[in-house]
């Protein structure tokens, strides 16, 4: 059990029905909140008001009987399920606020958000629910970061989830449905000009009004599309085709940004996936195969041309990022169990190292990749089993581990870091 709040740096402790209550009082906390968990309840409220008076009162003993009536009228009786607070590791110079999204098991509804606060050096697990009072959904794959907002797709629960990325506090729960009221299922986000693109496993792409937070406009592109980028004033969409194994797609679609409608299909590798573009515009694309005969590879497409430069036979990428025209790739064979992680110079096209890791660290299974936008640390998750909470691991630049935190959620796919 642990309450926060904002005035000087105490601790009380008090006995109730055998259950031991404390008071952590923070003054780096910018708000009083005061919360109670457990197995069957999960309770939160503001305090601010009650603080204000009490501190007129100048009595601190006036605030804890005050307080301590509060806690006894509104907590439940079984606290035995409490969660141990997760303290940090050296994080060495980490600042401000990491957010990991975990997308849980699929049609188990326990996809989840947590915070790591380096000012606090604590964890919340699950952040979003605690905040919010209740779960953010059923397999939430996809987390940028635009302006003060976080925007969460929500696969299985079709919705994208609008939060404050000061507080954890939902903004808007969008409902993403057709309009026979089916599910369109959305996978990834792209920005551009305070419109948000959103691409969906219904074949469609929705147009959505950063400040209204209101769907502007829908369009199609191809089947299943699983990720989406923004270069040369347009829209690219890569269409896996993924719900129709073995019949995968392989296309490209690219949407003008100004009629909202699909100009050119481009062909490119097997069942593609994630896409970034680099400083010049160029488009990268991984495809993911077929997990047998056919596998994966990265591609370039020339956002000029629209049309596709260069095929890398030697990089059979299945997940990558790009940050400062440096990429970030990696490789999982589900056959063989083994993987890779490389970096590769997108002005040159040029691997830069066969072996980002420089240590003896070794992952399971590697998951998700995010680079830090300022110091350039580099984030790996590791789903290890897919059915045990991964971890998260930061390495600098050269490839040494800096840190890790074991058991951040369940399949985390995603980091943010928000200085």
């Amino acid at each position: 059990m642990r309450f926060n709040f904002n005035f000087s740096v105490q601790k009380y402790k008090k006995k109730t029905n055998n259950k031991e209550v404390e008071f952590l009082c923070s003054s780096q906390l910018c708000k009083s909140t005061f919360y109670l968990r457990s197995k069957s309840c999960t309770f939160a409220a503001h305090l601010s008001n009650l603080y204000s008076y009490c501190k007129t009162m100048k009595k601190n003993i006036l605030w804890l009987l005050l307080l301590t009536s509060f806690i006894l009228l509104n907590s439940c009786n079984d606290l035995k399920n409490m969660p141990t607070p997760y303290y940090l590791p050296d994080t060495k110079g980490e600042t401000g606020k990491m957010y990991v999204l975990s997308e849980g098991l699929f049609n188990m509804n326990n996809s989840t958000l947590g915070c790591i606060n380096f000012e606090s050096r604590t964890i919340d697990y699950d952040f979003f629910s605690l905040l919010n009072y209740r779960g953010l959904g059923d397999t939430a794959n996809d987390m940028k970061i635009y302006g003060s907002k976080l925007w969460i797709m929500v696969n299985v629960s079709s919705q994208v989830e609008v939060v404050d990325a000061r507080n954890g506090i939902s903004v808007r729960r969008i409902p993403f449905l057709n309009t026979n009221g089916e599910a369109r299922q959305p996978r990834y986000i792209a920005f551009y000009k305070n419109k948000a693109y959103v691409c969906s496993f219904d074949g469609t792409v929705a147009r959505i009004d950063t400040s209204s937070l209101a769907i502007e406009a829908v369009t199609t592109c191809g089947r299943n599309p699983d990720g989406i980028a923004v270069a040369n004033g347009k829209l690219y969409v890569s269409n896996s085709g993924g719900l129709d194994i073995p019949n995968y797609d392989n296309t490209v679609s690219v949407i003008d940004l100004n009629t909202f409608t699909e100009t050119k299909k481009i062909t490119v590798g097997m069942n593609p996936y994630k896409m970034e573009a680099d400083s010049k515009g160029d488009v990268y694309v991984v495809s993911r195969g077929n997990n047998g005969n056919i596998k994966a590879n990265l591609c370039r497409i020339d956002s000029k041309t629209d049309e596709v430069a260069q095929t890398f036979s030697n990089l059979p990428a299945v997940n990558f990022t790009i940050r400062n025209d440096t990429a970030y790739l990696y490789n999982y064979d589900f056959t063989t169990d083994k993987y890779w992680i490389k970096t590769f110079d997108c002005k040159t096209e040029q691997i830069i190292s066969e072996n980002f890791i420089t240590d003896a660290t070794i992952l399971e299974r590697p998951f998700g990749i995010y680079i830090h936008p300022t110091n350039g640390n580099v984030y790996l998750t590791d789903a290890r089993s897919y059915t045990i909470k991964g971890d998260l691991l930061c390495f600098d630049k050269k490839g040494n581990l800096k840190y890790k935190i074991e058991g951040v959620g369940l399949n985390p796919n995603t980091v943010l870091i928000r200085p």
